[in-house]
């Protein structure tokens, strides 16, 4: 059995998949399996990922029987994997060649190690960094909120999302938040690791005309899943108070950032303003 799983969800990434293909194929850490999720996308995104696997046994194709979006079909590839431990890879981005090799001798007795990224934008190159050391599991704020930057190990994650794989919803945003959330919510401070090693390169293609014409309905389906997230962690009696307290300011300022970052939905401005004001804020415990 492999050491490691990469999970790579796929749907209509035609351009890039053989770019995040190669970027895990040619690991300096040999010891992996690539899973490559079918989430019936209409793009020969596949047929492509199936020329590879002809060349790399390590290289494993599953297929949904429906699109189920992001969140299920990355959770369908953990399902399928072997490995001891995963990881997750948006095939329109790629790996450090490294990443593997440094990860699998970091991780030792924690259960997720987490690790900064490089942005790509229009060409340049913006490293993250961790704003402040992390103490303890409290300081949520030096955590990044995206799952492609864990290491984890599979059997904690199947235990800690084991409840999230009963939502039948499929989720356009902030699916990659609700997973993290309920990870972290399963943590002590001594299982968990932070390191600032720029593994992951996260090429953001929102500066494209495709990625910024957003009709009504596509930008109403995206609220309503900020909204319905909203709920289903108010509601939640498993995330601790102080995570969920935590959670929901994050989320209704993730709402305002996709509103106002987008110019052609001023009706949905005020629409979300007035229905975000309803909701009672705790901002004086974070700052």
């Amino acid at each position: 059995m492999p050491k490691i799983s990469i999970i790579l969800p796929t749907f209509n990434v035609e351009k890039y998949i053989a770019r995040a293909i190669e970027s895990c194929i040619n690991q300096s850490f040999k010891d992996i399996e690539i899973i490559v999720v079918d989430d019936c996308g209409s793009d020969k995104s596949i047929d492509i990922a199936k020329e590879y696997a002809k060349k790399d046994e390590r290289i494993k194709i599953i297929h949904n029987e429906e699109n189920l979006g992001t969140f299920a079909a990355r959770n369908n590839g953990v399902k399928a994997a072997g490995g001891g431990y995963i990881m997750f890879l948006d095939p329109d981005d790629y790996l450090e060649l490294d990443a593997c090799e440094k990860l699998i001798l970091l991780i030792n007795t924690y259960k997720i190690c987490q690790f900064s990224f490089t942005q790509i934008s229009n060409g340049i190159k913006l490293k993250s960094v961790f704003k402040d050391t992390l103490k303890n599991l409290k300081e949520f704020k030096g955590i990044y909120w995206n799952i492609w930057t864990l290491f984890v190990k599979k059997d904690f994650y199947l235990k800690s999302l084991e409840e999230l794989f009963l939502i039948d919803k499929k989720l356009l945003v902030a699916e990659d938040m609700l997973a993290v959330f309920f990870l972290i919510n399963n943590l002590k401070d001594d299982e968990y690791l932070q390191v600032d090693l720029h593994l992951y390169n996260y090429v953001d293609h929102s500066f494209s005309i495709t990625k910024r014409q957003k009709n009504k309905e596509k930008i109403q389906e995206c609220l309503d899943d900020y909204f319905y997230i909203l709920k289903y962690i108010k509601e939640n009696k498993i995330l601790k108070e102080n995570l969920k307290s935590y959670v929901l300011i994050y989320l209704q300022i993730d709402i305002l950032k996709f509103l106002f970052n987008n110019k052609k939905i001023n009706y949905f401005k005020y629409k979300l303003l007035k229905k975000i004001c309803k909701i009672k804020l705790f901002f004086y415990h974070f700052f």
